[in-house]
Protein backbone atom coordinates (compact mmCIF):
# COMPACT_ATOMS: atom_id res chain seq x y z
CA UNK A 1 0.00 0.00 0.00
CA UNK A 2 2.90 2.16 0.83
CA UNK A 3 4.73 2.04 -2.58
CA UNK A 4 1.26 2.12 -4.26
CA UNK A 5 1.01 5.75 -2.58
CA UNK A 6 4.83 6.64 -3.35
CA UNK A 7 3.76 5.68 -7.08
CA UNK A 8 0.99 8.02 -7.48
CA UNK A 9 2.70 11.11 -5.64
CA UNK A 10 4.79 10.53 -8.01
CA UNK A 11 2.85 10.40 -10.76
CA UNK A 12 0.99 13.33 -9.44
CA UNK A 13 3.82 15.92 -8.80
CA UNK A 14 5.21 14.62 -12.76
CA UNK A 15 1.46 15.52 -13.98
CA UNK A 16 1.44 19.04 -12.03
CA UNK A 17 4.65 20.25 -13.28
CA UNK A 18 2.91 20.14 -16.89
CA UNK A 19 -0.45 21.21 -15.90
CA UNK A 20 0.62 25.00 -15.98
CA UNK A 21 1.31 25.02 -19.54
CA UNK A 22 -2.41 23.86 -20.27
CA UNK A 23 -3.87 26.99 -22.71
CA UNK A 24 -0.63 28.39 -23.11
CA UNK A 25 3.02 27.97 -25.12
CA UNK A 26 5.69 26.34 -23.31
CA UNK A 27 8.08 28.65 -21.56
CA UNK A 28 11.69 29.67 -22.57
CA UNK A 29 14.45 28.65 -20.17
CA UNK A 30 16.29 31.26 -18.74
CA UNK A 31 19.06 32.60 -20.22
CA UNK A 32 20.83 33.91 -17.40
CA UNK A 33 20.51 30.24 -16.04
CA UNK A 34 22.82 28.57 -18.20
CA UNK A 35 26.52 27.90 -18.59
CA UNK A 36 27.42 30.36 -21.22
CA UNK A 37 25.82 33.28 -19.52
CA UNK A 38 28.13 32.48 -16.21
CA UNK A 39 31.19 31.88 -19.13
CA UNK A 40 30.73 35.18 -20.94
CA UNK A 41 30.40 37.02 -17.22
CA UNK A 42 33.88 35.78 -16.22
CA UNK A 43 36.45 37.52 -16.83
CA UNK A 44 38.98 35.64 -19.23
CA UNK A 45 42.26 34.86 -18.03
CA UNK A 46 44.74 38.01 -19.52
CA UNK A 47 46.63 37.33 -22.95
CA UNK A 48 50.75 38.20 -22.66
CA UNK A 49 52.11 40.30 -24.96
CA UNK A 50 54.52 39.05 -27.74
CA UNK A 51 58.05 40.10 -26.10
CA UNK A 52 58.87 39.35 -29.30
CA UNK A 53 57.12 42.69 -30.97
CA UNK A 54 56.65 44.93 -28.05
CA UNK A 55 55.66 47.91 -30.71
CA UNK A 56 52.47 45.78 -31.54
CA UNK A 57 50.23 47.50 -29.48
CA UNK A 58 50.85 51.16 -31.00
CA UNK A 59 50.79 49.78 -34.65
CA UNK A 60 47.96 50.02 -37.07
CA UNK A 61 48.81 47.01 -38.45
CA UNK A 62 48.89 44.76 -35.30
CA UNK A 63 48.20 41.32 -34.27
CA UNK A 64 45.37 42.31 -31.67
CA UNK A 65 41.89 41.52 -32.31
CA UNK A 66 40.94 44.64 -32.33
CA UNK A 67 43.05 46.00 -35.50
CA UNK A 68 42.05 45.93 -38.85
CA UNK A 69 43.19 42.32 -40.19
CA UNK A 70 43.40 41.10 -36.57
CA UNK A 71 42.17 37.57 -35.87
CA UNK A 72 38.87 37.21 -34.29
CA UNK A 73 38.12 33.84 -34.17
CA UNK A 74 36.92 32.30 -30.99
CA UNK A 75 40.06 31.33 -28.65
CA UNK A 76 39.72 32.23 -25.23
CA UNK A 77 36.85 31.50 -22.81
CA UNK A 78 33.79 34.01 -23.44
CA UNK A 79 34.24 33.92 -27.50
CA UNK A 80 31.19 33.16 -29.68
CA UNK A 81 31.64 30.86 -32.64
CA UNK A 82 29.14 29.43 -35.01
CA UNK A 83 28.64 25.68 -35.24
CA UNK A 84 27.77 24.64 -38.74
CA UNK A 85 25.49 20.85 -38.57
CA UNK A 86 24.91 18.99 -41.88
CA UNK A 87 24.09 15.41 -41.51
CA UNK A 88 23.49 13.70 -44.35
CA UNK A 89 24.43 9.86 -43.20
CA UNK A 90 22.70 6.85 -45.05
CA UNK A 91 23.87 3.49 -44.18
CA UNK A 92 22.77 0.33 -46.10
CA UNK A 93 24.03 -3.14 -44.83
CA UNK A 94 22.60 -6.54 -46.36
CA UNK A 95 23.93 -10.35 -44.93
CA UNK A 96 22.80 -13.48 -45.82
CA UNK A 97 24.23 -16.97 -44.43
CA UNK A 98 23.73 -20.40 -45.98
CA UNK A 99 24.83 -23.43 -44.22
CA UNK A 100 24.33 -27.59 -44.71
CA UNK A 101 25.80 -30.66 -43.63
CA UNK A 102 25.19 -34.10 -44.04
CA UNK A 103 26.93 -37.35 -42.86
CA UNK A 104 26.63 -41.29 -43.06
CA UNK A 105 27.93 -44.31 -41.03
CA UNK A 106 27.57 -47.90 -41.48
CA UNK A 107 28.97 -51.13 -39.87
CA UNK A 108 28.54 -54.60 -41.28
CA UNK A 109 29.74 -57.77 -39.82
CA UNK A 110 28.97 -60.42 -42.27
CA UNK A 111 31.76 -63.37 -40.85
CA UNK A 112 34.04 -62.55 -37.81
CA UNK A 113 35.29 -65.91 -36.47
CA UNK A 114 32.36 -67.53 -37.32
CA UNK A 115 30.52 -65.50 -34.15
CA UNK A 116 27.69 -63.60 -36.12
CA UNK A 117 26.25 -66.77 -37.13
CA UNK A 118 25.58 -68.43 -33.84
CA UNK A 119 24.43 -64.97 -32.86
CA UNK A 120 21.94 -64.94 -35.82
CA UNK A 121 20.48 -68.12 -35.25
CA UNK A 122 19.74 -66.85 -31.00
CA UNK A 123 18.20 -63.14 -32.77
CA UNK A 124 14.78 -62.68 -33.62
CA UNK A 125 13.33 -63.07 -37.38
CA UNK A 126 14.50 -60.25 -39.72
CA UNK A 127 17.36 -59.43 -36.92
CA UNK A 128 21.47 -59.85 -38.29
CA UNK A 129 24.63 -58.56 -37.67
CA UNK A 130 25.21 -58.38 -41.38
CA UNK A 131 24.55 -55.14 -40.68
CA UNK A 132 25.71 -53.94 -37.09
CA UNK A 133 25.10 -50.10 -37.18
CA UNK A 134 23.72 -47.48 -39.30
CA UNK A 135 23.38 -43.83 -39.28
CA UNK A 136 22.54 -41.18 -41.05
CA UNK A 137 22.53 -37.28 -40.17
CA UNK A 138 21.63 -34.26 -42.11
CA UNK A 139 21.37 -30.47 -41.33
CA UNK A 140 20.86 -26.84 -42.95
CA UNK A 141 20.64 -23.48 -42.04
CA UNK A 142 19.90 -20.03 -43.17
CA UNK A 143 19.69 -16.30 -42.22
CA UNK A 144 19.13 -12.98 -44.31
CA UNK A 145 19.16 -9.41 -42.43
CA UNK A 146 19.67 -5.87 -44.15
CA UNK A 147 19.40 -2.64 -42.22
CA UNK A 148 18.59 0.72 -44.42
CA UNK A 149 19.15 4.01 -42.57
CA UNK A 150 18.82 7.77 -43.73
CA UNK A 151 19.33 10.68 -41.84
CA UNK A 152 19.63 14.28 -42.82
CA UNK A 153 19.79 17.54 -40.51
CA UNK A 154 20.95 20.94 -41.58
CA UNK A 155 21.17 23.45 -38.89
CA UNK A 156 23.40 26.62 -37.36
CA UNK A 157 24.02 27.51 -33.91
CA UNK A 158 25.93 30.15 -31.97
CA UNK A 159 27.94 28.29 -29.29
CA UNK A 160 30.05 29.89 -26.57
CA UNK A 161 33.90 29.01 -25.28
CA UNK A 162 33.08 27.69 -21.72
CA UNK A 163 36.61 26.39 -20.62
CA UNK A 164 40.04 25.91 -22.28
CA UNK A 165 41.71 22.80 -21.29
CA UNK A 166 45.15 22.44 -20.64
CA UNK A 167 46.30 21.03 -24.32
CA UNK A 168 44.62 24.57 -26.04
CA UNK A 169 41.33 22.76 -26.80
CA UNK A 170 38.08 24.69 -26.53
CA UNK A 171 35.09 23.17 -24.81
CA UNK A 172 32.27 24.96 -26.25
CA UNK A 173 28.37 24.45 -25.69
CA UNK A 174 25.47 26.09 -27.40
CA UNK A 175 21.77 26.40 -26.71
CA UNK A 176 18.99 27.32 -29.05
CA UNK A 177 15.15 27.74 -28.55
CA UNK A 178 12.73 28.44 -31.20
CA UNK A 179 8.99 28.49 -30.13
CA UNK A 180 6.03 28.50 -32.80
CA UNK A 181 2.94 28.79 -31.64
CA UNK A 182 2.80 25.84 -28.55
CA UNK A 183 5.76 24.14 -29.97
CA UNK A 184 8.81 24.41 -28.81
CA UNK A 185 12.03 23.71 -30.45
CA UNK A 186 15.28 23.01 -28.61
CA UNK A 187 18.92 22.25 -30.08
CA UNK A 188 21.68 21.64 -28.14
CA UNK A 189 25.25 21.38 -28.79
CA UNK A 190 28.45 20.41 -26.66
CA UNK A 191 32.02 18.91 -27.39
CA UNK A 192 35.78 20.05 -27.93
CA UNK A 193 37.18 21.89 -30.54
CA UNK A 194 40.61 22.72 -31.71
CA UNK A 195 41.32 26.19 -32.04
CA UNK A 196 43.28 25.53 -35.96
CA UNK A 197 39.90 24.00 -36.52
CA UNK A 198 37.86 26.94 -36.53
CA UNK A 199 37.72 29.29 -40.06
CA UNK A 200 38.55 32.96 -40.68
CA UNK A 201 34.63 32.97 -40.65
CA UNK A 202 34.39 31.86 -37.11
CA UNK A 203 33.27 28.55 -37.94
CA UNK A 204 33.43 25.10 -37.21
CA UNK A 205 31.74 22.02 -38.85
CA UNK A 206 30.19 19.43 -36.52
CA UNK A 207 32.88 17.12 -37.86
CA UNK A 208 35.59 18.69 -36.50
CA UNK A 209 33.87 18.58 -32.96
CA UNK A 210 35.18 15.77 -30.44
CA UNK A 211 33.12 14.00 -27.92
CA UNK A 212 29.83 16.34 -30.05
CA UNK A 213 27.08 15.82 -28.11
CA UNK A 214 24.02 17.19 -30.74
CA UNK A 215 19.99 16.78 -29.32
CA UNK A 216 17.36 18.31 -31.80
CA UNK A 217 14.11 17.59 -30.10
CA UNK A 218 11.09 19.73 -28.81
CA UNK A 219 8.52 20.15 -26.20
CA UNK A 220 4.43 21.41 -26.31
CA UNK A 221 1.45 20.46 -27.53
CA UNK A 222 2.30 18.16 -30.68
CA UNK A 223 5.45 16.37 -28.69
CA UNK A 224 3.07 15.67 -25.91
CA UNK A 225 0.63 13.95 -28.52
CA UNK A 226 3.33 12.02 -30.15
CA UNK A 227 5.22 10.63 -26.63
CA UNK A 228 2.96 7.40 -25.13
CA UNK A 229 1.69 7.96 -21.81
CA UNK A 230 4.01 7.49 -18.55
CA UNK A 231 1.74 4.35 -17.79
CA UNK A 232 2.69 2.90 -20.67
CA UNK A 233 6.16 3.22 -20.81
CA UNK A 234 6.24 1.67 -17.66
CA UNK A 235 3.99 -1.04 -18.68
CA UNK A 236 6.56 -1.14 -21.55
CA UNK A 237 9.68 -1.97 -19.74
CA UNK A 238 8.27 -4.06 -16.68
CA UNK A 239 5.92 -6.34 -18.92
CA UNK A 240 8.28 -9.32 -20.37
CA UNK A 241 5.95 -10.22 -23.19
Amino acid sequence: MRQLILLSLLFAVTACSRLGEVGRAPDFTPVSTGDEFHTMMTQPLPISLDPEHPADGASLWSRSRNSLLGDRRAMQQGDILTVVIEIDDKAEISNSTSRSRSGSESMVLPDFLGIPERINAHLPTGASLDSAVSADSSSSSGGDGSVSRNEKLTLRIAATVTGLLPNGVLQIAGRQEVRVNFEMRELLVTGYVRPEDVSRQNEITYDKIASARISYGGRGQITDVQQPRYGQQIADIILPF
